[in-house]
């Protein structure tokens, strides 16, 4: 729909087989889900709230679902404290990856 979509969907990159990810955390929604993109993040709500770390993991468990990996291939690499975060999947299936990154990067949105 945009020129340049894939410039717009910049959220995500590929480093070897790896994955990285750029995300805009929500806490204290009503449910976990992806809401389309926020900038150049993935906008994720989280259902937990930002205390002791509670929306960091349910941010890692979302991911590690959606991507089908281990929780323990899914690593915070910075925004511990921040809405802004990076992470990333270590080893993610290629084929569903770029098909759940398709999903999330035209930002559907489950009404």
């Amino acid at each position: 729909m945009h020129p340049g979509g894939a410039e717009r969907a910049a959220f995500h990159r590929w480093i070897g087989e790896d994955l990285e990810l750029r995300v805009h955390a929500v806490p204290g929604a009503k449910r976990t889900e992806a809401a389309g993109l926020h900038g150049s993040s993935l906008k994720v709500k989280l259902q937990a709230r930002a205390v002791q770390g509670a929306a960091n993991s349910a941010l890692i468990e979302f991911l590690a679902g959606e991507l089908q990996v281990p929780r323990g291939r899914c690593v915070l690499v910075s925004g511990e404290k921040a809405r802004e975060k990076r992470v990333l999947v270590q080893r993610p299936p290629r084929a569903r990856a770029e098909e759940v990154l398709r999903i999330w990067g035209q930002g559907r949105t489950s009404s």
